[in-house]
């Protein structure tokens, strides 16, 4: 495998800047991102987030996405966004044509909350619908109605964001495919520039995860997610929607500059180097990944202590950058770029794993080329255990 240096090559790229904002009125029932519904602690977490973005800031890296997720990043009013916007163009270097996104929720924001955004700068949504029945709004927990989603989406292009992504989930217990191609329908005829589809999951320690350990929920068995997954698919390409990602699709952009992806979410799958502030963030820079304190409370004490608020870090070795390298590439529909690949990590990927390939091709769940190999959408479901057999080969 070759040396470091190679391994690195990465980190000429841009970077992004995520910042997690760890507030949400109701806590859902399947979500294990870190929140809290104690909404009286937003004073002194924005003081702590701009003090990290001191400690922070003095960065070489030029940024050319801003995320700002959470949790629920509409709890807090549009001059708390504002400034933390303001803050992190103060102490980092963020591109003028950035990609600024920020997630809302239905329920919690308005047109006038829309309009200020724009006037912040933000220039792409993130809106989490999650879904259009009221049925399924009421089993995931949500605060929002389907008429209430519907809304938040006229007041987005009101308020003149070209740029909407929104989020659905499915997979729900007993859903047919019938229900699911109804919230699809429904998303379509909306026409937002990107859609994110993702199945439901039970995530360990959840209120979800708990009434499947119980039996009082029975997820639905492997054949019904692989015959939804490959609906979506088929549903939102027919629709002009290019799958660029196992759960992200994104339509053409009207000028034919290309599809509207999620420039930020990219970086993850292309190990580019970014930065997370706030409780729980992760940051990733050449093989390092560190993660904040899960606690707004631990965080807020470590940044008024002038200690950076980091509750752990590893450093990659040589061979798991190269399987998280498999692993995300086999995510996006594009593959693994295999010039690339062999000047990062001084591997013949073709003959490296040549009998895998051939293996997975002739099962239909893989196409190679010369220059790239990709999972096929029947590969994708099984995007586990086909990473594990590439991952599992020793390779000297």
């Amino acid at each position: 495998m070759n040396n470091r240096n190679q391994i690195d090559a990465n980190q000429s790229q841009l970077a992004g800047l995520y910042i997690h904002i760890p507030f949400c009125v109701k806590k859902c029932p399947y979500c294990d991102f870190y929140s809290t519904t104690d909404l009286t602690r937003t004073t002194p977490f924005l003081a702590a987030l701009e003090r990290e973005m001191q400690l922070v800031g003095p960065s070489p890296l030029t940024f050319d996405t801003l995320y700002i997720g959470g949790g629920t990043p509409s709890v807090l009013d549009p001059p708390a966004i504002k400034r933390i916007i303001t803050a992190a163009f103060h102490y980092f270097n963020i591109r003028s044509d950035a990609e600024l996104t920020i997630e809302v929720n239905p329920g919690s924001v308005t047109l006038e909350d829309f309009d200020s955004y724009r006037r912040c700068g933000v220039n792409r949504l993130n809106i989490g619908v999650q879904s259009f029945n009221n049925r399924n709004l009421n089993f995931l927990g949500r605060i929002h109605s389907s008429k209430e989603a519907l809304a938040s989406i006229d007041w987005a292009r009101r308020a003149g964001f070209a740029n909407i992504g929104l989020d659905l989930i499915y997979g729900l217990p007993e859903q047919e495919p019938s229900h699911w191609l109804s919230d699809l329908d429904q998303a379509v005829r909306i026409n937002p520039e990107h859609l994110s589809c993702y199945i439901l999951t039970s995530e360990t320690g959840t209120p979800l995860d708990h009434q499947v350990r119980s039996g009082r929920l029975s997820m639905p068995p492997g054949d019904r997610l692989k015959e939804l997954f490959e609906l979506t698919v088929e549903y939102l390409a027919t629709h002009g929607y290019h799958h660029y990602e196992v759960s992200n699709f994104a339509r053409p952009a009207d000028d034919h500059s290309g599809p509207w992806v999620s420039r930020h979410n990219s970086k993850y799958w292309t190990h580019a180097p970014y930065i997370g502030l706030g409780p729980s963030a992760h940051t990733f820079s050449s093989r390092q990944r560190s993660w904040n304190h899960k606690s707004v409370a631990k965080y807020v004490d470590s940044i008024q202590a002038d200690v950076l608020p980091v509750a752990g870090s590893e450093v990659l070795t040589p061979e798991q950058i190269v399987m998280e390298a498999i692993y995300l590439g086999f995510r996006t529909a594009d593959g693994i770029d295999l010039l690339k690949f062999s000047n990062r990590f001084g591997i013949d990927f073709l003959t490296t794993y040549h009998k895998l390939i051939e293996d997975f091709q002739t099962e239909g769940l893989l196409h190679a080329s010369k220059t790239r190999c990709a999972l096929t959408n029947r590969g994708m479901v099984l995007l586990d255990s086909i990473t594990e057999a590439f991952t599992s080969l020793e390779i000297s």
